[in-house]
């Protein structure tokens, strides 16, 4: 019996996942089995910087375990309606400085939806500051350590960048933080239960 199991991030580049599905190149998070194509997911609209993105994400299942997969691209988050470029503009905001209405006004989204970001974030500073840190020695074999920001969320956001430029360095990618921290999230940034056990099993 085929089951549907967890996500496994993947580049945004479709056509980038296809040649890796059809080389064997991506692997089951349970058995490390390879993963193959198996249809799409639901097609949605998301809401990004310059308005609405079409998003229909690639479907797999494990030729080893039969286990199915939802392969998400690193730009979205798990159930979330905006891109992670837009929330994690708004939690960079945040730790800036910015208050919730001011974000959700130069952002052009409702109050409530960024103050729900903010707070579910600010419940995992420390959890994400650790997971971050523990990226950026794994990336780099000589890392020179963040000095701390002052606050959490300051040392949370100085924790994704580090790694992020470690992960630049280290692949020769221009990649941005919040496609990092969908990357190393399995695109469960803002949602309950993480961090928990890595799952991804793409390289940033």
């Amino acid at each position: 019996m085929v089951r549907r199991h967890r996500l496994v991030t993947v580049e945004a580049n479709t056509a980038a996942v296809e040649r890796r599905l059809a080389a064997g190149e991506l692997s089951c998070p349970d058995c490390a089995g390879t993963l193959n194509g198996w249809g799409h997911g639901r097609e949605r609209l998301v809401r990004g910087p310059a308005g609405l993105v079409r998003l229909r994400p690639r479907r797999s299942r494990c030729a080893g375990c039969g286990v199915t997969h939802v392969l998400l691209p690193v730009v979205a988050l798990l159930r979330r309606a905006d891109l992670a470029v837009v929330i994690g503009a708004a939690l960079a905001a945040k730790a800036a400085g910015a208050g919730h209405r001011r974000i959700a006004l130069v952002l052009g989204r409702p109050a409530e939806t960024v103050r729900g970001w903010l707070r579910r974030f600010a419940g995992r500073l420390e959890a994400v500051r650790g997971v971050f840190t523990v990226w950026l020695r794994s990336l780099d074999p000589d890392p020179v350590m963040p000095v701390p920001g002052g606050d959490a969320w300051a040392d949370a956001m100085i924790a994704i960048n580090a790694a992020t430029a470690a992960a630049a360095r280290r692949f020769v990618i221009t990649v941005s933080p919040w496609e990092l921290t969908a990357a190393v999230s399995s695109g469960r940034l803002l949602a309950p239960g993480w961090p928990g056990q890595p799952i991804n099993t793409s390289s940033p």
